[in-house]
């Protein structure tokens, strides 16, 4: 049963330091009662306490493990209905089907369009997971075909089938890569249940409705099996929505165990229409799937799931960001012009872009604004003569070309005296305010010169 706040506060070393982030042990306490913090952010907390805590501290819903290695998939994990209360922990992975009913020539393709990857604001963007799916009932050919997937992929592997011995026979394959066993349903949960607790895999759960899934997961966590991932049974959108909203709410708001466990969803199985597919799926990345198994990637519908789940699954607190430093576009050489900006990705990859299709080499450099962007960090003074001055100072630029002029954002004009003051060998060039307008800009670059 979990704790309460004061239980808790009990439990804690009551220095109020304030090393976890907030300002007393009560406050703290609260925020483990209600599941929006971690116990590891108190670096005081005593073994002993550790060990009574850690059902206080666990997050409403396990966090589960797919896979191993460099390639395993955590989905689960989550403690808020919204990502603006705190943030959203693991998104979830997205899962392309091969059946063994398919011919050669099919899995290869798919295990082809698995490898389809994208590059966004210097993140890859990639699915993470393969389903192997049984629609033959032949234990050989699903065994031989999860070979093939284990061979020809490094994806962490979803084993679908009801029969136990098919299951077992896809394990025979896979049990290296942990797979998710998919599903114990009612008539057949204590097979699939010993097969998912002898190879130490997770499993999922399937009931007809949310109701008789609720009453399996709390069976098998009787059992001892914890890591699991709960199908509710919906096949339509509508209730799909609900269910994975009333799960979530009921985990989070009313510690409701059975329910605490990261959900599946197959968009598949709504829609034959690819379109449709897409959709759902994305209202699903949204409200609340652990996981989602799609019929099939398009490249087109892929790369928009992919960028919807980035943006929901970024810290809204922490932006993303470039690390500091040097940065060569194009084979730059000592001759070639220098230009600043900040570390948002976002403008990172907008000026890197803008002098690439220059064709002009160029030095850019990245100062480290905490991920802001240009005109929010110079409102914050964290972009401003005195930060940028000592950063080209310190970064090395000046061993690397003969002249000495830096082109700042337009945006900062204001800051160029204040530079020409920090920077006193240094010519300091107003470059334009928008990216779009970089290209023209260098191409009235004239070795070292600069208009």
């Amino acid at each position: 049963m979990a704790l309460t706040g004061i239980q808790i506060f009990k439990l804690l070393p009551k220095t109020n330091c304030g090393d976890c982030g907030v300002p007393t042990c009560l406050a703290f306490a609260m925020s483990l009662a209600a599941g929006k913090a971690e116990l590891s952010a108190c670096p005081h907390v005593s073994e002993e306490a550790k060990v009574q805590l850690s059902e206080a501290s666990a997050p409403p819903i396990r966090t589960v493990t797919i896979g191993s290695g460099d390639n395993a998939v955590k989905i689960g994990g989550e403690t808020v209905m919204f990502r603006h209360e705190k943030r959203f922990e693991n998104p979830p992975g997205i899962a392309i089907t091969i059946s063994d009913s398919m011919d050669e020539a099919e899995i290869g393709a798919r295990l082809e369009r698995f490898k389809l990857h994208y590059e966004r604001v210097g993140l890859t963007l990639r699915p993470e997971l393969i389903a192997a799916r049984d629609e033959t009932g032949d234990a050989a050919k699903f065994e031989a075909l999860v070979s093939r997937i284990v061979a020809e992929s490094d994806a962490a592997i979803i084993l679908m089938s009801l029969n136990p011995n098919i299951l077992k026979a896809g394990l025979n394959a896979a049990a290296v890569r942990k797979p998710l066993l998919y599903a114990a349903t009612p008539d057949n949960l204590e097979a699939v249940a010993e097969l998912a607790k002898t190879a130490g895999c997770p499993l999922a759960v399937k009931g007809a409705n949310l109701s008789e899934t609720a009453e399996m997961s709390a069976r098998l966590t009787e059992l001892g099996l914890n890591d699991l991932v709960i199908d509710s049974g919906a096949r339509n959108l509508r209730q799909a929505l609900e269910d994975q909203v009333i799960a979530r709410s009921a985990a989070l708001n009313q510690k409701y165990r059975p329910l605490g466990f990261p959900t599946i969803c197959l968009p598949g199985e709504m829609t034959d229409d690819p379109m449709k597919e897409a959709v759902i799926a994305a209202a699903l990345i949204a409200k609340y799937s652990g996981l989602i198994v799609l019929s099939d990637f398009q490249g087109e519908s892929l790369f928009l799931l992919l960028v919807a789940r980035m943006n929901l699954f970024t810290d809204p607190q922490r932006p993303l960001a470039t690390t500091e430093g040097i940065y060569e576009i194009g084979k730059p050489d000592e001759t070639s012009p220098v230009l600043v900006t900040s570390n948002f990705s976002l403008t990172y990859f907008i000026v890197s872009g803008e002098i690439e299709s220059s064709k002009i080499p160029s030095w850019l450099l990245i100062k480290d604004t905490e991920g802001l962007s240009v005109l929010t960090a110079w409102a914050a003074g964290k972009f401003a003569a005195d930060t940028i001055g000592p950063f080209i100072k310190k970064c090395g630029i000046a061993d690397r070309i003969k002249h000495k002029k830096l082109i700042i954002p337009g945006y900062l004009a204001a800051e160029s005296g204040g530079l020409e003051e920090e920077l006193a060998d240094w010519e300091i060039l107003i470059g334009p305010r928008e990216g779009s307008h970089i290209p023209a800009y260098l191409k009235t670059w004239q070795g070292g010169g600069g208009d």
